[in-house]
């Protein structure tokens, strides 16, 4: 119980003033609770910011989960789940600062990282199975989420157009839901087909022959 308010406080803080002024000094004004007793949970600030964000993994993660159950069809579930992803960010743009810019001692990417992490991508790769065709599935799902991390990212910062915001998505979509060609549009190419041959490599040949 303590600690789920400390962490709930230290969320609260950060969204209204920032993480810097998350102290654990502040902490314990505003819960009324001892330094003493805050370090018996949590080593220090530190310690506090990374529970915040893997608690914001977990929420994600849910709320990715049920975007995905809730939709229709494929193709609803990939924009209900990119929808649901941006909406989580921009709400709460200290939240997500924890949880993809400071550090939280957490390795990314790989086997031994917290199960919110596994199960918030596994949420991302649900929806980009049915339309990965030959495309790599996890690449294609960094791919994704790597495109929605930059609009949420960019957009908090200020450094995109807001009368584009309405066609990000939709655009962002169609990349992921299109399928890839050859380079000529068509079928893969058959390697063993002889290509054509140059139109004056022709005439000479049938020159050749009268």
């Amino acid at each position: 119980m303590r600690q789920q308010l400390i962490i709930h406080t230290a969320r609260e803080i950060a969204e209204t003033d920032g993480w810097d002024a998350v102290t654990t000094r502040r902490l314990a004004e505003t819960i009324e609770y001892s330094q003493p007793v805050l370090y018996s949970h949590f080593a220090n600030k530190d310690a506090i910011v990374s529970a915040v964000a893997l608690h914001g993994f977990t929420e994600l993660a849910e709320r990715l989960q049920q975007a995905r159950r809730t939709a229709a069809d494929d193709q609803l579930a990939l924009a209900g789940v990119a929808q649901a992803y941006l909406d989580f960010g921009l709400a709460n743009p200290a939240l997500y600062d924890a949880m993809f810019r400071l550090d939280i001692g957490v390795a990314f990417g790989q086997t031994e990282a917290p199960p919110p992490l596994h199960a918030g991508f596994d949420e991302l790769r649900a929806v980009v199975t049915p339309l990965a065709g030959d495309r790599h599935l996890d690449t294609l799902t960094e791919v994704f989420w790597s495109a929605l991390h930059g609009l949420v990212s960019l957009t908090l910062a200020g450094r995109l157009r807001a009368s584009q915001a309405a066609l990000r998505l939709p655009m962002l979509l169609a990349l992921v839901q299109a399928r890839p060609q050859s380079p000529t549009g068509g079928a893969r190419a058959n390697p063993s087909a002889q290509p054509p041959q140059p139109r004056h490599r022709q005439v000479r040949e049938n020159s050749s022959r009268r």
